[in-house]
């Protein structure tokens, strides 16, 4: 694998919002060259500015030749304009990276010159933590040596899974890319049913978010499945076999409406990806 140093010409990033943002500081710190950085933004918020500055990354540059790499991370609403302004920069060897949600292949390989690799990706907000899991698909035109290359770029925030379906991405998005709400629902839920049950309420805030906390980090750091983990937990008759009788009923519980959930945010993507 390619280490970020080692990606030749310039790195071009186009939109510095909160996950471009947290992709550049993960690109600077994994070793990229910030001679090597280039930053398309209107106006990036003070933070990353300020990183910007400090490490001498070009913003907003006027010259230079067509990138090794430009990675798309606007928002998909305003996608057709700025792709529109620039598309012109990539070259015919350019590879172009996208983080956008609901933007597929097909639309992008209509901005860009015919024969551009293209990579399509959805990462999610862990991301910004570098403890994100992102989900790629490359188009015929990207290279052995250009998906490693995105890879590596990707991986500065987070795990990255590939796939070779773009059909795939919808179902990611659904499971990883709204996955994060979902989790969040269940610490603001928690709260909200222990404080209904007695308890102070800024005490259940506080014991919702650190077990919701430390249940995430004990999965990822045990290694154990978490059916195995959810059952060692679990003493016959007890306290949580209590809850989980409620929580997995077969109608009513966690089970069916999270298949409910994930059917309707994958829908909503092949919605949006028109």
């Amino acid at each position: 694998m390619p280490v970020l140093s080692d990606i030749p010409g310039r790195v071009l990033l186009v939109g510095a919002g909160k996950m471009g943002g947290a992709m550049l500081e993960g690109w600077l710190g994994l070793g990229l060259d910030p001679a090597k950085a280039a930053v398309i933004d209107p106006g990036p918020p003070p933070e990353v500015a300020a990183l910007l500055e400090g490490r001498g990354v070009a913003l907003n540059p006027l010259n230079g030749g067509p990138p090794s790499v430009m990675v798309v991370a606007v928002k998909p609403q305003v996608a057709p304009e700025v792709l529109a302004k620039v598309a012109p920069l990539a070259g015919a060897d350019t590879l172009v990276v996208s983080v956008m949600a609901g933007r597929t292949l097909a639309f992008l390989e209509s901005v860009f010159p015919a024969g551009t690799a293209v990579v399509r990706s959805i990462p999610n907000t862990p991301a910004a933590i570098g403890r994100g899991v992102t989900v790629a698909v490359a188009n015929d035109a990207v290279t052995d040596v250009q998906r490693r290359i995105a890879d590596a770029l990707l991986r500065a925030t987070g795990g990255v899974e590939w796939v070779e379906d773009e059909d795939m991405i919808d179902l990611a998005t659904a499971v990883s890319g709204s996955g994060p709400a979902y989790v969040f629902l269940l610490a603001e839920e928690l709260a909200k049913a222990g404080a209904a049950a007695g308890l102070p309420a800024d005490l259940a805030d506080r014991l919702a978010r650190q077990t919701v906390a430390g249940a995430g980090e004990l999965i990822a750091r045990s290694g154990i499945e978490p059916g195995v983990l959810r059952q060692n937990v679990t003493s016959p008759n007890g306290t949580t076999a209590a809850a989980l009788a409620v929580l997995m009923d077969a109608n009513r519980g966690f089970g069916p409406l999270l298949a409910e959930a994930v059917a309707a945010a994958a829908r909503r993507s092949r919605e949006l990806a028109g």
